[in-house]
Protein backbone atom coordinates (compact mmCIF):
# COMPACT_ATOMS: atom_id res chain seq x y z
CA UNK A 1 0.00 0.00 0.00
CA UNK A 2 1.29 3.81 -0.93
CA UNK A 3 2.24 5.94 1.60
CA UNK A 4 0.40 9.69 1.79
CA UNK A 5 2.75 12.20 0.93
CA UNK A 6 2.44 12.96 4.68
CA UNK A 7 4.04 10.13 5.91
CA UNK A 8 6.89 10.06 2.81
CA UNK A 9 7.48 13.37 4.20
CA UNK A 10 7.91 12.57 7.68
CA UNK A 11 10.46 10.42 6.23
CA UNK A 12 9.69 7.69 9.69
CA UNK A 13 8.73 4.51 9.44
CA UNK A 14 5.37 3.77 10.72
CA UNK A 15 6.31 1.32 13.38
CA UNK A 16 8.38 1.32 16.84
CA UNK A 17 8.95 3.75 19.65
CA UNK A 18 9.94 7.21 19.44
CA UNK A 19 8.67 7.21 15.25
CA UNK A 20 5.31 5.63 16.02
CA UNK A 21 4.35 8.70 18.23
CA UNK A 22 6.06 10.82 15.24
CA UNK A 23 3.54 9.33 12.48
CA UNK A 24 0.78 9.64 14.85
CA UNK A 25 1.34 13.27 15.07
CA UNK A 26 1.33 13.58 11.16
CA UNK A 27 -1.48 11.56 10.81
CA UNK A 28 -3.24 13.91 13.51
CA UNK A 29 -1.76 17.07 11.16
CA UNK A 30 -3.52 15.55 8.39
CA UNK A 31 -7.43 15.50 9.84
CA UNK A 32 -6.44 19.12 10.96
CA UNK A 33 -5.78 19.64 6.95
CA UNK A 34 -8.48 18.02 6.16
CA UNK A 35 -10.92 19.83 9.15
CA UNK A 36 -9.50 23.35 7.56
CA UNK A 37 -10.07 22.48 4.15
CA UNK A 38 -13.93 21.18 5.18
CA UNK A 39 -14.10 24.93 6.48
CA UNK A 40 -12.42 26.19 3.19
CA UNK A 41 -14.85 24.30 0.90
CA UNK A 42 -18.14 26.18 3.41
CA UNK A 43 -16.73 29.06 2.93
CA UNK A 44 -16.07 29.62 -0.82
CA UNK A 45 -19.88 27.68 -0.99
CA UNK A 46 -20.95 30.81 1.24
CA UNK A 47 -19.03 32.82 -0.87
CA UNK A 48 -20.88 32.00 -4.08
CA UNK A 49 -24.51 31.25 -2.86
CA UNK A 50 -24.28 34.24 -0.47
CA UNK A 51 -27.02 36.08 -3.23
CA UNK A 52 -29.49 33.46 -2.52
CA UNK A 53 -30.28 34.61 0.86
CA UNK A 54 -29.76 38.10 0.16
CA UNK A 55 -31.24 38.72 -3.28
CA UNK A 56 -34.17 41.07 -2.48
CA UNK A 57 -32.62 43.47 -0.09
CA UNK A 58 -29.08 43.00 -2.20
CA UNK A 59 -31.33 44.35 -5.44
CA UNK A 60 -33.40 46.84 -3.93
CA UNK A 61 -30.06 48.74 -2.19
CA UNK A 62 -28.11 48.36 -5.92
CA UNK A 63 -30.98 49.20 -7.56
CA UNK A 64 -31.64 46.63 -10.46
CA UNK A 65 -34.41 43.41 -10.68
CA UNK A 66 -34.04 40.30 -8.65
CA UNK A 67 -33.15 39.01 -12.22
CA UNK A 68 -30.62 41.34 -13.01
CA UNK A 69 -29.10 41.04 -9.20
CA UNK A 70 -29.08 37.05 -10.02
CA UNK A 71 -26.66 37.98 -12.67
CA UNK A 72 -24.15 38.29 -9.73
CA UNK A 73 -24.14 34.33 -9.30
CA UNK A 74 -23.81 34.02 -13.01
CA UNK A 75 -20.78 36.23 -13.26
CA UNK A 76 -18.94 34.11 -10.04
CA UNK A 77 -19.92 31.28 -12.21
CA UNK A 78 -18.71 31.95 -15.46
CA UNK A 79 -15.70 32.72 -13.80
CA UNK A 80 -15.09 30.34 -11.71
CA UNK A 81 -15.58 27.52 -14.81
CA UNK A 82 -12.93 29.16 -16.71
CA UNK A 83 -10.37 29.76 -14.18
CA UNK A 84 -10.46 26.08 -13.15
CA UNK A 85 -8.49 24.87 -15.98
CA UNK A 86 -6.82 27.71 -16.83
CA UNK A 87 -5.42 27.89 -13.24
CA UNK A 88 -3.38 24.75 -13.65
CA UNK A 89 -1.89 25.74 -16.82
CA UNK A 90 -0.92 29.45 -15.38
CA UNK A 91 0.10 27.81 -11.67
CA UNK A 92 2.70 24.97 -12.99
CA UNK A 93 5.02 23.66 -10.12
CA UNK A 94 3.94 26.20 -7.74
CA UNK A 95 3.34 24.93 -4.72
CA UNK A 96 -0.66 23.95 -3.82
CA UNK A 97 -0.49 25.52 -0.37
CA UNK A 98 0.96 29.08 -1.36
CA UNK A 99 -1.72 28.69 -4.29
CA UNK A 100 -4.57 27.88 -1.51
CA UNK A 101 -3.54 30.65 0.64
CA UNK A 102 -3.47 33.63 -2.07
CA UNK A 103 -6.73 32.82 -3.14
CA UNK A 104 -8.37 33.05 0.31
CA UNK A 105 -6.99 36.29 0.55
CA UNK A 106 -8.19 37.04 -2.55
CA UNK A 107 -11.62 36.04 -1.48
CA UNK A 108 -11.31 38.04 1.62
CA UNK A 109 -10.72 41.58 -0.65
CA UNK A 110 -13.19 40.69 -2.79
CA UNK A 111 -15.78 40.27 0.04
CA UNK A 112 -14.68 43.46 1.77
CA UNK A 113 -15.30 45.50 -2.02
CA UNK A 114 -18.89 44.18 -2.13
CA UNK A 115 -19.39 45.17 1.09
CA UNK A 116 -18.89 48.59 0.46
CA UNK A 117 -19.30 49.47 -3.03
CA UNK A 118 -23.06 51.05 -3.90
CA UNK A 119 -22.95 50.26 -7.38
CA UNK A 120 -24.23 47.09 -9.34
CA UNK A 121 -20.98 47.20 -11.47
CA UNK A 122 -18.31 47.11 -9.23
CA UNK A 123 -20.52 44.31 -7.06
CA UNK A 124 -20.13 42.43 -9.95
CA UNK A 125 -16.10 42.88 -10.30
CA UNK A 126 -16.22 41.76 -6.76
CA UNK A 127 -17.95 38.74 -7.80
CA UNK A 128 -15.53 38.05 -10.20
CA UNK A 129 -12.77 38.07 -7.94
CA UNK A 130 -14.37 35.70 -5.95
CA UNK A 131 -14.95 33.65 -9.15
CA UNK A 132 -11.10 33.41 -9.48
CA UNK A 133 -10.92 32.26 -6.08
CA UNK A 134 -14.04 29.74 -5.71
CA UNK A 135 -12.68 28.19 -9.08
CA UNK A 136 -9.07 27.53 -8.05
CA UNK A 137 -9.90 26.22 -4.05
CA UNK A 138 -12.49 23.97 -5.37
CA UNK A 139 -9.69 23.05 -8.06
CA UNK A 140 -7.04 22.32 -5.58
CA UNK A 141 -9.47 20.50 -3.48
CA UNK A 142 -10.86 17.85 -5.57
CA UNK A 143 -8.20 15.30 -5.13
CA UNK A 144 -6.65 16.93 -1.65
CA UNK A 145 -7.81 13.93 1.17
CA UNK A 146 -5.33 11.14 -0.54
CA UNK A 147 -2.64 13.75 -0.03
CA UNK A 148 -3.06 14.61 3.32
CA UNK A 149 -4.17 11.42 5.39
CA UNK A 150 -3.05 7.69 4.74
CA UNK A 151 -4.46 6.15 1.54
CA UNK A 152 -7.38 3.79 3.57
CA UNK A 153 -8.78 7.25 5.36
CA UNK A 154 -9.25 8.86 1.81
CA UNK A 155 -12.89 8.09 1.65
CA UNK A 156 -14.13 9.21 5.05
CA UNK A 157 -11.47 12.46 4.61
CA UNK A 158 -13.52 13.23 1.22
CA UNK A 159 -16.91 13.30 2.88
CA UNK A 160 -15.85 15.58 5.49
CA UNK A 161 -14.23 18.05 3.76
CA UNK A 162 -17.23 18.12 1.10
CA UNK A 163 -19.08 18.43 3.87
CA UNK A 164 -18.56 21.90 3.97
CA UNK A 165 -20.57 22.13 1.06
CA UNK A 166 -23.85 21.14 3.00
CA UNK A 167 -22.51 23.12 6.27
CA UNK A 168 -22.75 25.61 3.93
CA UNK A 169 -26.41 25.82 3.60
CA UNK A 170 -26.52 24.70 6.76
CA UNK A 171 -24.84 27.80 8.41
CA UNK A 172 -23.56 29.93 5.86
CA UNK A 173 -26.27 30.71 3.69
CA UNK A 174 -28.71 30.72 6.37
CA UNK A 175 -26.80 33.10 8.90
CA UNK A 176 -26.11 35.29 5.86
CA UNK A 177 -29.84 36.05 5.38
CA UNK A 178 -30.16 36.25 8.99
CA UNK A 179 -27.35 39.13 9.45
CA UNK A 180 -29.21 40.67 6.24
CA UNK A 181 -32.15 41.08 8.25
CA UNK A 182 -30.90 42.24 11.29
CA UNK A 183 -27.37 44.09 9.91
CA UNK A 184 -27.91 44.57 6.35
CA UNK A 185 -26.43 42.56 3.80
CA UNK A 186 -23.18 44.16 3.39
CA UNK A 187 -22.82 42.96 6.62
CA UNK A 188 -22.88 39.43 5.51
CA UNK A 189 -19.93 39.97 2.89
CA UNK A 190 -17.76 42.02 5.60
CA UNK A 191 -18.06 38.78 7.62
CA UNK A 192 -17.28 36.88 4.87
CA UNK A 193 -14.25 39.04 4.46
CA UNK A 194 -13.02 38.19 7.57
CA UNK A 195 -13.65 34.19 7.91
CA UNK A 196 -11.31 33.92 4.54
CA UNK A 197 -8.37 36.04 6.24
CA UNK A 198 -8.68 33.73 9.12
CA UNK A 199 -8.73 30.66 6.75
CA UNK A 200 -5.73 32.23 5.17
CA UNK A 201 -3.82 31.45 8.47
CA UNK A 202 -5.56 28.33 9.15
CA UNK A 203 -4.19 26.89 5.92
CA UNK A 204 -0.79 28.30 5.56
CA UNK A 205 -0.60 26.60 9.57
CA UNK A 206 -1.75 22.88 8.74
CA UNK A 207 -1.30 22.30 5.21
CA UNK A 208 1.82 20.66 4.13
CA UNK A 209 3.83 21.70 1.33
CA UNK A 210 1.65 20.08 -1.97
CA UNK A 211 3.84 20.30 -5.34
CA UNK A 212 1.37 19.05 -7.75
CA UNK A 213 1.12 15.74 -8.57
CA UNK A 214 2.54 16.27 -12.18
CA UNK A 215 1.83 19.54 -14.39
CA UNK A 216 -1.53 20.03 -16.19
CA UNK A 217 -0.87 20.02 -19.74
CA UNK A 218 -3.12 20.99 -22.78
CA UNK A 219 -2.88 17.41 -23.85
CA UNK A 220 -3.90 16.34 -20.74
CA UNK A 221 -7.34 18.22 -21.00
CA UNK A 222 -8.16 17.01 -24.10
CA UNK A 223 -7.46 13.29 -23.27
CA UNK A 224 -9.71 13.32 -20.54
CA UNK A 225 -12.45 14.73 -22.44
CA UNK A 226 -11.73 11.36 -24.98
CA UNK A 227 -13.18 9.14 -21.95
CA UNK A 228 -16.33 8.38 -22.61
CA UNK A 229 -17.61 7.91 -18.83
CA UNK A 230 -16.08 11.72 -18.44
CA UNK A 231 -18.45 13.11 -21.35
CA UNK A 232 -21.23 11.31 -19.85
CA UNK A 233 -20.28 13.22 -16.25
CA UNK A 234 -20.03 15.99 -17.65
CA UNK A 235 -23.48 15.31 -19.05
CA UNK A 236 -25.17 14.80 -15.89
CA UNK A 237 -23.22 17.54 -13.76
CA UNK A 238 -24.64 19.94 -16.58
CA UNK A 239 -27.76 19.07 -16.78
CA UNK A 240 -28.42 18.47 -12.45
CA UNK A 241 -26.56 21.75 -11.45
CA UNK A 242 -27.98 24.06 -13.97
CA UNK A 243 -31.85 22.91 -12.75
CA UNK A 244 -31.11 23.15 -9.29
CA UNK A 245 -29.20 26.53 -9.35
CA UNK A 246 -31.87 28.09 -12.56
CA UNK A 247 -34.32 27.92 -9.19
CA UNK A 248 -32.40 27.83 -6.27
CA UNK A 249 -30.93 31.19 -6.86
CA UNK A 250 -34.50 32.41 -6.22
CA UNK A 251 -35.85 30.60 -3.74
CA UNK A 252 -36.20 33.50 -1.44
CA UNK A 253 -38.23 35.21 -4.10
CA UNK A 254 -40.16 31.80 -4.66
CA UNK A 255 -40.90 31.58 -1.24
CA UNK A 256 -41.66 34.61 0.68
CA UNK A 257 -44.75 35.22 -0.41
CA UNK A 258 -45.85 32.06 1.47
CA UNK A 259 -43.33 32.64 4.45
CA UNK A 260 -42.73 36.03 5.25
CA UNK A 261 -38.66 37.21 4.93
CA UNK A 262 -38.27 36.44 8.89
CA UNK A 263 -38.84 32.52 8.36
CA UNK A 264 -36.42 32.01 4.81
CA UNK A 265 -33.45 32.28 6.89
CA UNK A 266 -35.15 29.08 9.09
CA UNK A 267 -36.33 27.16 5.76
CA UNK A 268 -32.43 27.50 3.88
CA UNK A 269 -31.46 25.99 6.93
CA UNK A 270 -33.44 22.96 7.27
CA UNK A 271 -32.34 22.46 3.30
CA UNK A 272 -28.63 23.25 4.69
CA UNK A 273 -29.63 19.98 6.89
CA UNK A 274 -30.67 17.76 4.37
CA UNK A 275 -27.81 18.79 2.28
CA UNK A 276 -25.44 17.93 4.31
CA UNK A 277 -27.50 14.15 5.79
CA UNK A 278 -27.60 13.71 1.89
CA UNK A 279 -23.92 14.32 1.26
CA UNK A 280 -23.07 11.12 3.85
CA UNK A 281 -25.90 9.47 2.71
CA UNK A 282 -25.33 9.37 -1.08
CA UNK A 283 -21.86 9.89 -0.70
CA UNK A 284 -21.97 5.83 0.91
CA UNK A 285 -23.34 4.82 -2.48
CA UNK A 286 -21.97 3.94 -5.70
CA UNK A 287 -22.05 6.49 -8.21
CA UNK A 288 -24.78 5.11 -10.47
CA UNK A 289 -27.09 5.08 -7.77
CA UNK A 290 -26.39 7.77 -6.00
CA UNK A 291 -27.04 10.02 -9.23
CA UNK A 292 -29.97 8.20 -9.88
CA UNK A 293 -31.43 9.14 -6.07
CA UNK A 294 -30.42 12.83 -7.03
CA UNK A 295 -31.49 13.19 -10.31
CA UNK A 296 -35.17 11.80 -8.93
CA UNK A 297 -35.47 13.60 -5.87
CA UNK A 298 -34.64 16.70 -7.16
CA UNK A 299 -37.53 16.52 -10.19
CA UNK A 300 -39.76 15.03 -7.59
CA UNK A 301 -39.27 18.02 -5.09
CA UNK A 302 -38.94 20.78 -7.61
CA UNK A 303 -42.13 19.75 -9.80
CA UNK A 304 -44.43 19.75 -7.20
CA UNK A 305 -42.95 22.96 -5.51
CA UNK A 306 -45.76 24.83 -7.36
CA UNK A 307 -48.54 22.77 -5.89
CA UNK A 308 -47.70 21.72 -2.08
CA UNK A 309 -45.21 24.62 -1.85
CA UNK A 310 -47.82 26.97 -1.32
CA UNK A 311 -47.86 26.76 2.79
CA UNK A 312 -44.91 26.76 5.24
CA UNK A 313 -45.65 23.08 6.09
CA UNK A 314 -45.46 22.67 2.28
CA UNK A 315 -42.03 24.42 1.38
CA UNK A 316 -40.59 22.65 4.28
CA UNK A 317 -41.16 18.85 3.34
CA UNK A 318 -40.09 20.41 0.07
CA UNK A 319 -36.80 22.00 0.62
CA UNK A 320 -36.02 18.30 2.80
CA UNK A 321 -36.53 16.47 -0.01
CA UNK A 322 -34.36 18.72 -2.24
CA UNK A 323 -31.74 19.40 0.05
CA UNK A 324 -31.20 15.23 0.79
CA UNK A 325 -30.98 15.04 -3.09
CA UNK A 326 -28.70 17.84 -4.12
CA UNK A 327 -26.66 17.41 -1.20
CA UNK A 328 -24.58 13.90 -2.52
CA UNK A 329 -23.85 16.01 -5.83
CA UNK A 330 -20.34 16.80 -5.82
CA UNK A 331 -19.15 13.71 -3.98
CA UNK A 332 -20.88 11.21 -6.62
CA UNK A 333 -20.03 13.53 -9.32
CA UNK A 334 -16.08 13.63 -8.04
CA UNK A 335 -16.38 9.72 -7.05
CA UNK A 336 -18.03 9.26 -10.64
CA UNK A 337 -14.76 11.37 -12.50
CA UNK A 338 -12.24 10.41 -10.42
CA UNK A 339 -13.39 6.10 -11.36
CA UNK A 340 -13.19 7.30 -14.86
CA UNK A 341 -9.84 8.81 -15.10
CA UNK A 342 -7.67 7.43 -11.84
CA UNK A 343 -4.45 8.68 -13.65
CA UNK A 344 -5.23 11.99 -14.21
CA UNK A 345 -6.97 13.99 -10.80
CA UNK A 346 -5.91 17.46 -11.52
CA UNK A 347 -6.81 17.24 -15.63
CA UNK A 348 -10.29 15.65 -14.81
CA UNK A 349 -11.16 17.75 -11.92
CA UNK A 350 -10.22 20.86 -14.00
CA UNK A 351 -12.96 19.85 -16.40
CA UNK A 352 -15.44 18.73 -13.65
CA UNK A 353 -15.15 22.04 -12.13
CA UNK A 354 -15.13 23.96 -15.47
CA UNK A 355 -18.39 22.52 -16.28
CA UNK A 356 -19.96 22.45 -12.43
CA UNK A 357 -19.11 26.19 -11.78
CA UNK A 358 -20.56 26.78 -16.20
CA UNK A 359 -23.80 25.45 -15.02
CA UNK A 360 -24.11 27.40 -11.93
CA UNK A 361 -24.06 30.17 -13.88
CA UNK A 362 -25.71 28.99 -16.85
CA UNK A 363 -29.28 27.74 -14.32
CA UNK A 364 -28.44 31.17 -12.49
CA UNK A 365 -28.46 33.47 -15.65
CA UNK A 366 -31.72 30.94 -17.42
CA UNK A 367 -33.53 31.20 -14.19
CA UNK A 368 -33.02 34.66 -14.14
CA UNK A 369 -34.85 35.13 -17.58
CA UNK A 370 -37.60 32.80 -16.53
CA UNK A 371 -37.93 35.15 -13.34
CA UNK A 372 -38.10 38.71 -15.22
CA UNK A 373 -40.11 37.33 -18.24
CA UNK A 374 -42.72 34.31 -16.82
CA UNK A 375 -42.55 35.00 -13.11
CA UNK A 376 -41.25 33.11 -10.32
CA UNK A 377 -43.65 29.88 -9.87
CA UNK A 378 -42.63 28.90 -13.10
CA UNK A 379 -38.72 28.57 -12.38
CA UNK A 380 -39.12 25.48 -10.89
CA UNK A 381 -40.17 23.88 -13.86
CA UNK A 382 -36.18 23.87 -15.04
CA UNK A 383 -34.48 21.54 -12.47
CA UNK A 384 -38.03 19.29 -12.86
CA UNK A 385 -37.00 18.84 -16.94
CA UNK A 386 -33.44 18.71 -16.65
CA UNK A 387 -33.08 16.24 -13.53
CA UNK A 388 -35.34 14.08 -15.06
CA UNK A 389 -33.26 14.32 -18.57
CA UNK A 390 -30.57 13.66 -16.01
CA UNK A 391 -32.10 10.49 -14.43
CA UNK A 392 -32.62 9.34 -18.30
CA UNK A 393 -28.38 9.52 -19.18
CA UNK A 394 -27.97 8.02 -16.06
CA UNK A 395 -29.91 4.68 -16.46
CA UNK A 396 -28.90 4.97 -19.89
CA UNK A 397 -25.27 4.31 -18.63
CA UNK A 398 -25.84 2.78 -15.25
CA UNK A 399 -23.29 -0.14 -17.15
CA UNK A 400 -20.81 3.01 -16.85
CA UNK A 401 -19.76 3.06 -13.22
CA UNK A 402 -21.20 0.63 -10.77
Amino acid sequence: MTRSPLFRTAGLPLTGGMTTICADQVVTRGWAASVTMAATVFTVVTAEMLPVGLLTPMAAALHVSEGTAGLSLTVTGVVSALASPVLPLLLGKLDRRTVLVGLLVLLAAAGFLAAVTPVFTVFLLARVLMGVSIGGVWLFTMGLARRVVPEHAAGPATSLIFSGIGIASVLGIPAGAYVGELFGWRWAFAALGVLSLGLAVALGTFLPSLAPERPVRLCDVREVLQIKEIRVGLVLVALIVTGHFAAYTYVRPLLEPHTGPALIGTLLLAYGVAGVIGNFLTGALRPTRALIVISAGIAIATVTMPLVGTTMAGSLVLLVIWGLAYGGTTVSTQAWAHAAAPNAPEASSAVLVGVFNGSIALGAFTGGQVVDHLGTTTVTWLPAVLATAALVVVLANRGQRG
